[in-house]
């Protein structure tokens, strides 16, 4: 990826929730075609409401430290970083933004049901079912990655 974190932070498109997101050159979180889909469903089963984006963030927790979470969102915090892909308007904090940057979020289906899975080339380790990683520092600015003892999702730990 051509801008680092500091340049999509501080450009105008990032910063800026407009009437119609703008996709970035660069995207630092993609969506694959299944997951925008998903969350354009869900969006419309809700009846579409104004001013609800898609929230990907990074919290302290799960077996390997950090976990991956999203939820539709409407309210923003100072910090927020802003873009579109695939039709779907996607907010997230500057925090987490460093954590996941150049991740590509997919829907998959599996024996167990559906879900969404992050493929995050920052992480150097993650568990069984990928919804908690680590990305080998020694701690998480911000987060408490104290808590491990598994996530409950893979039987892992």
């Amino acid at each position: 990826m051509s801008d680092t974190i500091e340049e999509i932070m501080d450009s105008p498109v990032a910063n800026t929730p407009t009437e119609k997101f703008i996709p970035t050159a660069d995207q630092p979180v993609e969506l694959t075609e299944r997951a925008a889909q998903t969350v354009l469903d869900i969006l419309e089963e809700q009846g579409n409401p104004e001013g609800v984006r898609l929230r990907v963030y990074v919290a302290g927790g799960g077996c390997s430290g950090l976990s991956y979470g999203m939820a539709l969102d409407e309210n923003t915090e100072e910090g927020d970083a802003f873009f579109a892909d695939r039709g779907v308007e996607i907010v997230i904090d500057a925090m987490s933004l460093k954590y996941i940057y150049g991740s590509t979020v997919d829907y998959v289906t599996t024996a167990m049901g559906g879900g969404f899975k992050v493929e995050n080339p920052n992480a150097v380790k993650s568990c069984g079912c990928g919804s908690s990683f680590t990305t080998g520092e020694d701690g998480a600015e911000g987060l408490d990655t104290r808590a491990g003892g598994g996530c409950g999702s893979c039987g892992s730990h």
